[in-house]
């Protein structure tokens, strides 16, 4: 086996082998902030993640300006630059729990193309990670950034949301790897009481435009929301702000987001 096959091997397929392999009605994915509220407590609630039930966890690169971050997501972010976590930090971060779980990074493409494309996602790859998600990256200026991670074996996560016309939807299905992320709602992140009114159509809709499998994200903070996205069909719940908010509210930080994930994670119980 060459490489580049080694290299898919270890990263594509371990992102299907864990939408493949969680035993739930859907995978447990949760969306830790890299450097909150320090780089050392990221990873122990990296960690905690793991032991709650973690099939895959997103892992944040803070930034000043995130457009997709709701408040707490965005506080939190702040709140680690201040403390000065850095891209090498959270790669890092990365790198120590990769061996554990899938991560995927979600970052800004300044992020990306500051250091060029294919050297960033060297390095990405070199940590061990599965895949990159860029929220501020449209499809028709990926194709550096697609390649960079076809060599390196990475998935590239598009996003899809309620407000994707079909023909997008379509165009950025047929790409999809690892996973679709399937966006909830119009705006940013943030937890809402209920779920978005036509969730349900966001996930028909993605999982007709690709055979990847498919991740709800975007307001799910309760068990009762992850069972309604499993139920509208979602292979994935992408859980953020309700973590990040136990991470700022609790003493121990790592063990209130293990709590609260291990809740959620029950709607999503055979």
């Amino acid at each position: 086996m060459n490489q580049s096959a080694a290299l898919v091997s270890s990263g594509v397929e371990r992102i299907a082998a864990a939408f493949g392999s969680h035993g739930r009605r859907a995978a447990l994915m949760p969306y830790v902030m890299g450097g909150f509220p320090s780089l050392a407590e990221s990873l122990r609630i990296g960690e905690a993640c793991v032991a709650a039930g973690a099939d895959l966890i997103e892992v944040g690169v803070p930034y000043s300006d995130p457009l997709a971050d709701g408040p707490v997501i965005h506080e939190a972010g702040a709140a680690a630059l201040a403390a000065g976590a850095s891209v090498g930090g959270v790669l890092e971060v990365v790198r120590q729990l990769a061996p554990s779980v899938p991560i995927v990074l979600m970052c800004y493409s300044n992020m990306v193309f500051a250091p060029g494309a294919h050297a960033f996602v060297e390095r990405l790859a070199q940590t061990g990670a599965c895949g990159l998600i860029v929220p501020d990256l449209p499809l028709e200026e990926s194709q550096e950034v697609r390649a960079a991670c076809d060599t390196a074996g990475l998935a590239l996560v598009g996003l899809v949301s309620p407000t994707t016309p079909p023909e997008r939807f379509a165009e950025i299905g047929a790409r999809a790897q690892g996973f679709l992320y399937a966006v909830s709602v119009v705006g940013t992140t943030g937890e809402r009481a209920s779920l978005a009114a036509d969730f349900a159509g966001v996930v028909a809709r993605a999982k007709a435009s690709t055979t990847a499998p498919v991740a709800l994200g975007f307001g799910i903070s309760t068990a009762s929301h992850a069972r309604q996205a499993a139920d509208a069909g979602a292979d994935g719940v992408i859980v953020g702000t309700r973590l990040v908010r136990a991470a700022r509210e609790s003493d121990d930080p790592a063990a209130g987001v293990g709590q609260v994930l291990e809740e959620i994670g029950r709607g999503l119980e055979l």
